[in-house]
């Protein structure tokens, strides 16, 4: 006997809509996860419709970015599909992003359960991706925007070590080229050839495909596959992200939901469900990697190991004890990792999926593994002494559950993480070179493929002092020996660039691909005017009508011009300011951050992050918020019209002061001014900034620039040897008095990739955006 309050799965639904089916319709994810619902709820003969007091929702591929959905999104997805139900739940909860996520919520919604704050739960997910690119290739739209009346518990999207600025600069976009990654890592401790794996990977998902075959749910209909179908590449099998080929990726293209109806022991008896359908969860647990690049044994896959072994002891089985499996299959690596943690043969005669895995039965994004949990629980009530392990994985290996279930009777185990995920934060971590330079090895690479033809190649390196890197190259002979020659372990040379890290084979091949840009002022800009008068030197940033914020362009033109400052030995000073009288520079361009691009190394505005030799004077003739604020404290000398006005601004739009603001102002304000300053966002005055010393002078009104030509015209006046040696010794005295200071104001902190992932962050920027105010929620 078991406790009453025991969580237990009575009703699972599982639905497909595949585009050239008869009665095709289009439905919209909501549809489609409502139409599985239905069918669990049949599943428990319909007995607990009415005593659904909780619903949980994986979240959409589509709900997983803050990107816009092509076709519109309900703003409260899991109340959409209750609704449509007719059900008023207590408690609706949109759960974080990955595949682990049906395991995290199962966990949430039984101990929930448990706990007796309802009496049944429905869990589901579900996509409409294949209809969405269906429609839009016909260039047919829909609207499916919902505006749902209640409260929603929204977990966030979880993006937390699934995204990285760094990755993504380098070409790690999407899933295959970050899963080819661990893939050739885990080739490379191997010491096999890439022929040799690759028959290894055909071997391993060709047995998928016979049962994908046979799955009524399938998104698409398939037929079982011989090995060297799947590895040899071909018309039908083009390359995508070496090693993969089309027939070893997930197929993203579905239009599939599932569903799982949980509720007690104590409710099911009295809804008179019969035990044979009654599912308990014997163990389960899961933990998290660090981002990819961070990961001693890139090939390695810990909290794979760490998860399934521990929802193996929670349960009190050993492998030999498991009669079903069904391993997370998007890539053949987290399938890999799943049987070599538990010592399990690729040829396994209990298999290794229940439904044909994610190429073949369909990737249905963060749902996937709903589907497993709903087709191992039918598998299970024909067989109610076995048991069944299902390994769940999220991002690029970035999170992986297990967990255990079976007919027979277990007490709520709950699910395992805390313990095993100090166990994963304890073991090393690499360190990370972001701008990295000189000689290096290769750890791990691929190449990525457009319409079968490689476009550019990514490697995973590791410098002489054993720091990581990311880098790339798109020359043609580069990608030729990437292809034809294994260059696992080959030594390269690195070299960093404006746009990112850039490799070779050899430093002649670097030099010819990406020379060195020679400092030199162009005839003309986009966003800057430029202009010398003697030894002096103005810049201007020139986009009044957009306060003169920063566009990334606008960065890598203001860049260029200080390079040629440093390099012109008859340019002595500089000022810079801002075009009209409204705004010396509002800071980053909000309305084009998501248009991608690279920061320069020398950071915001071609300032924050550079090294001087020469005097650089901030003429702030109106409002400098944010970077602004940032490039006027990078400057040397700074003087303000009374009209002028400074902020760190960022807090107040998600961000955070990441431009040397952080770092600069402790050192030129005493620190609980510069913590006001930098936690409210709050500006200051002309007055006020040259009362505390931020501001050498104040100008008359209007005349700001030529208070700063005056104060130039006095540096000018003297040797510009000695004010050149003096720069270098006040350098010299700053790197003494802090020897981490230049690495500061350069600073790759994890708190950029942390922000990046928060909702705060889009929040702040699209509320700007839309000028409106933002609603915070503090992830």
């Amino acid at each position: 006997m078991v406790a009453d309050n025991t969580p237990i799965i009575v009703g699972v639904g599982q639905f497909v809509e595949r585009i050239d089916a008869a009665d095709y319709k289009g439905l919209a994810p909501a549809d489609i996860a409502a139409r599985a619902c239905e069918a669990a709820i049949a599943d428990a003969a319909g007995t607990l419709r009415d005593r659904v007091d909780l619903v949980g929702a994986i979240r959409t591929f589509e709900d997983s970015t803050p990107l816009p959905a092509k076709f519109g999104k309900p703003d409260k997805f899991p109340l959409a599909v209750a609704h449509r139900l007719g059900l008023g739940p207590r408690t609706a909860i949109l759960e974080k992003a990955g595949g682990q996520s049906p395991l995290v919520l199962l966990a949430d919604l039984g101990e929930r359960l448990r706990r007796g704050e309802g009496a049944a739960a429905l869990l589901f997910g579900s996509e409409a991706i294949s209809t969405v690119r269906h429609l839009a290739t016909k260039g047919e739209s829909r609207d499916w925007s919902e505006t749902i009346e209640g409260e929603m518990e929204d977990k966030g999207r979880g993006l937390e070590g699934l995204v990285s600025l760094y990755a993504n600069v380098h070409g790690l976009v999407g899933a295959p080229p970050g899963y080819a990654m661990c893939e050739n890592a885990r080739r490379f401790a191997a010491g096999e050839t890439l022929e040799t794996y690759r028959k290894r990977m055909g071997r391993l998902f060709a047995p998928l495909t016979k049962v994908a075959q046979d799955n009524p749910y399938a998104s698409a209909a398939t037929s079982a596959l011989a090995p060297d179908e799947i590895s040899d590449v071909g018309e039908r099998n083009r390359m995508i992200a070496s090693p993969y080929s089309l027939r070893m990726v997930s197929r993203d293209q579905v239009n599939q939901g599932a569903a799982l109806l949980i509720t007690t022991v104590a409710e099911a008896r009295r809804a008179g469900i019969a035990e044979s359908k009654w599912i308990f969860v014997h163990g389960a647990a899961w933990a998290s990697e660090p981002e990819l690049v961070s990961r001693a044994e890139p090939g390695r896959y810990p909290a794979a190991e760490l998860a399934l072994r521990s929802a193996l002891d929670s349960a009190g089985k050993s492998v030999a004890d498991i009669a079903l499996f069904d391993f997370y299959s998007c890539f053949p690596a987290p399938v890999f990792a799943g049987i070599e943690a538990l010592g399990l043969s690729p040829d396994d005669p209990r298999g290794l999926t229940v439904t044909g895995g994610l190429p073949y039965f369909g990737g249905p994004g963060n749902n996937y593994s709903t589907h497993a949990i709903a087709t191992m629980t039918e598998r299970l009530r024909d067989r109610p002494d076995a048991f069944g392990l299902i390994g769940l994985n999220g991002g690029i290996q970035s999170k992986y559950g297990g967990i255990v279930l079976s007919a027979e009777p277990a007490e709520w185990p709950g699910c395992k993480h805390d313990d095993i995920q100090r166990e994963r934060d304890a073991m090393p971590k690499a360190t990370l070179a972001h701008r990295a330079e000189g000689p290096a090895h290769i750890l791990s690479y691929t190449v990525t493929y457009a319409k079968g033809e490689p476009t550019l190649g990514i490697v995973l390196g590791e410098l002489e002092d054993g720091r990581r890197f990311l880098a790339n190259n798109a020359d043609v002979s580069v990608l030729t020996r990437l292809i034809e020659d294994d260059p696992l372990g080959a030594e390269i040379v690195v070299t960093r660039r404006d746009e990112g890290n850039r490799f070779a084979f050899d430093a002649e091949t670097l030099r010819r691909v990406y020379p060195l840009r020679v400092p030199a002022f162009k005839p003309d800009y986009e966003h800057i005017l430029v202009r010398r008068d003697g030894h002096l030197l103005e810049v201007t940033i020139n986009r009044p009508d957009a306060r003169n914020s920063l566009p990334i362009d606008a960065h890598h033109e203001l860049a260029g011009v200080f390079d040629a400052f440093e390099a012109d030995a008859d340019l002595w000073v500089a000022i810079i300011t801002g075009a009209g009288d409204r705004a010396f520079c509002a800071g980053a361009d909000l309305k084009t951050a998501g248009r991608g691009g690279v920061m320069p190394p020398a950071g915001f505005a071609g300032l924050t992050s550079r090294s001087r030799t020469k005097p650089i004077i901030a003429a702030v003739n109106g409002f400098a918020f944010g970077g602004g604020f940032e490039t006027a404290l990078a400057c040397d000398l700074l003087v303000m019209d009374p009209a002028a006005t400074m902020a760190l601004s960022e807090v107040r739009v998600g961000l955070y002061a990441g431009a040397g603001g952080i770092v600069r102002l402790p050192r030129q304000l005493p620190r609980k001014l510069a913590c006001e300053l930098l936690l409210t966002g709050r500006p200051i005055d002309a007055p006020t900034a040259e009362r505390w010393g931020l501001a050498n002078a104040v100008s008359e009104p209007g005349n700001v620039m030529e208070a700063a030509r005056t104060l130039a015209r006095e540096i000018l006046s003297v040797s510009p040897t000695s004010v050149r040696l003096t720069m270098q010794v006040l350098h010299e005295a700053d790197a003494v008095a802090d020897p981490d200071l230049a690495a500061r104001l350069t600073l790759d902190s994890s708190a950029r990739d942390k922000l990046m992932a928060s909702e705060d962050f889009y929040e702040g920027t699209a509320a700007f955006a839309q000028k409106r105010p933002p609603a915070w929620k503090n992830r």
